[in-house]
């Protein structure tokens, strides 16, 4: 076992392709991160093996910040307790649909709980394609890939070098940023089919590359795209920055817990 890192902070996005929210700690449960990206727009004018709307048609969505309207029963499991009293790595239970309830901050600075019409309409907004919305909403976090999604700040502050640009970290939308104890960048790539420990418990392996698109392109905080991002990153990089994670053992990680190469 070596000592690879810690980690820099944590972030989930209650709505797919909204704002996310830094974390004090974070639940990695087998389906991805607690209250991560429960719930998502099908859109009837997207693809079917991809059928969300997202700042990939409305670049606005980035601005759009949801917050769980119980940030108490969304902290962490409400069975957790009870479960890590009985033995590692059992499995929680998440709330009922009913309890889970997210109200969102428009750019506009409109409050609207997330089933509300008028907050479908106001997404549709300035989208040449007619997307006919539908809210989903599941206890699996609706990524795009691997339920867990790492990104070095090391990486980040290479590609702004080499960008010539100041790229901010939540570009990447990870939600665990990695301080790596090596300063390299682009280090997390080598630990594809290799497996890590996040504190004393959550382990995860790491499976693939994240291939990255338009999204990194757009601003986190004004949703401006810079599309020479994504042409640098397929040209050095082959599209890629970052990896996937699948998580073996659940359990809770926090900023500053140490990563370990098993």
């Amino acid at each position: 076992m070596k000592i690879v890192g810690r980690v820099e902070s944590l972030w989930r996005y209650p709505v797919k392709s909204m704002r996310g929210e830094e974390l004090p700690e974070a639940f990695a449960g087998f389906g991805g991160v607690y209250g991560d990206r429960m719930f998502a727009f099908h859109s009837s004018a997207a693809p079917k093996g991809f059928p969300y709307l997202t700042a990939r048609e409305q670049q606005q969505m980035l601005r759009y910040q949801p917050v769980y309207r119980d940030a108490d029963l969304m902290a962490k499991p409400p069975n957790l307790a009870d479960v890590e009293a009985l033995a590692p790595g059992l499995t929680t239970v998440y709330p009922s649909a009913a309890q889970v309830v997210v109200n969102v901050k428009t750019p506009a600075g409109e409050l609207l709980a997330v089933d509300d019409p008028r907050l479908a309409n106001d997404l549709r907004e300035g989208i040449s394609e007619t997307h006919e919305l539908t809210l989903l909403r599941s206890d699996r976090a609706l990524t795009d890939c691997r339920p867990i999604s790492l990104f070095s700040i090391q990486t980040a502050r290479q590609l702004s070098q080499e960008v010539g640009a100041n790229l901010d970290k939540r570009r990447f939308r990870a939600n665990v940023y990695l301080d790596i104890s090596s300063q390299i960048a682009f280090e997390e790539e080598e630990w594809v089919g290799r497996m890590l420990r996040v504190g004393t418990q959550t382990t995860l392996a790491v499976v693939k590359r994240d291939q990255r698109c338009k999204m990194i392109t757009l601003d986190p905080d004004t949703s401006e795209a810079n599309p020479d991002i994504i042409r640098h990153l397929a040209k050095q990089h082959e599209s890629k920055a970052g990896v996937y994670a699948a998580v073996l053992v659940e359990g809770t990680m926090r900023p500053g817990d140490e990563i370990a190469l098993l």
